[in-house]
């Protein structure tokens, strides 16, 4: 692999420069864009799968898609209808290159639904899954590109030769091979740790509600079980599974406060149902 040459000076900082934050910041932010792949896709057949493809891209935060030998892509064809919103940067800024000016410029990782069974096949063997590709390539800061073959034949034992890695997408035995657009769409998506900042998902972290809420809750929880009449080992039994259940799921404040109105109200229910009983002489619910 190779990648673009630097200038005989772009190791000559002074001690100010080199101990910068903003340099650091710089070189951290230069670093993180530089793991970002490209995306090359070998003689596409089907204009709908290279919009496929792109739109993969532009859900996984790529936007470098380099085409070898592609159909022609029309504007008001299937590979724009298929793009979604990459149709609006992706798929226009598409280059077309050669096989050789990828090899010749980035760390190159091919792509193929057949491995070997061995290592008698020096071209497929070893290959990576997406996962452990995420891995190898969180440590390579030279330009990388995701190569892709062509839809019914992929890429031939000669183009993996050439190439740096190659990894392969696990699958069922009986039917391994995914289509062109399903490929791309799975290995991007394993490698979106190295290519998106932020996802539309919320905040993952969970603030636990304040320990003396949740043990209030459970002492609501003890009076509930004990207004239901239940026998004391078997209260016993479910509030211990109770207090292990909420330790396990870490309930917010706004969750337990939920669970103590519910419970005060019940709590409050069966107070009043034991005492128009007791007024009126009649039999409480059925107990145990």
């Amino acid at each position: 692999m190779s990648g673009a040459d630097e200038g005989d000076g772009a190791d000559r900082t002074d001690d100010a420069t080199a101990d910068s934050p903003d340099t650091d910041a710089a070189t951290d932010a230069d670093s993180q864009t530089r793991r970002k792949p490209v995306v090359v896709v070998v003689e596409p057949e089907t204009p709908g799968n290279v919009g496929t493809i792109a739109r993969a891209m532009k859900n996984f935060g790529l936007t470098d898609l380099k085409l070898v030998d592609p159909p022609e892509l029309k504007e008001d064809g299937e590979a724009y209808g298929f793009a979604g919103h990459a149709r609006e940067d992706v798929l226009p800024n598409a280059d077309e290159v050669t096989f050789d000016e990828i090899v010749a410029n980035y760390h190159t990782v091919g792509t193929t639904a057949i491995t070997g069974e061995d290592d008698q096949s020096h071209e497929r063997y070893p290959f990576k899954t997406p996962t452990e590709l995420r891995t190898s390539l969180e440590t390579v800061d030279a330009p990388t590109a995701i190569v892709f073959g062509r839809e019914g034949r992929g890429l031939n034992n000669e183009e993996l030769s050439r190439l740096d890695e190659v990894c392969s997408i696990p699958a069922d035995d009986d039917y391994p091979v995914l289509n062109l657009g399903q490929a791309a769409t799975v290995l991007l998506y394993e490698l979106r740790d190295l290519t998106v900042g932020e996802t539309q998902l919320p905040d993952t972290a969970v603030t636990r509600a304040p320990e003396a809420d949740v043990e209030r809750f459970h002492e609501y929880f003890g009076d509930f079980l004990e207004a239901t009449g239940q026998r004391e080992h078997v209260r016993e039994k479910n509030a211990l599974l109770m207090r292990r259940l909420l330790g396990r799921a870490h309930p917010t404040e706004r969750e337990i406060h939920s669970l103590l109105g519910t419970f005060r109200k019940a709590n409050a229910k069966l107070e009043h149902a034991d005492h128009l009983a007791s007024k009126y002489d009649e039999p409480v619910y059925p107990r145990e």
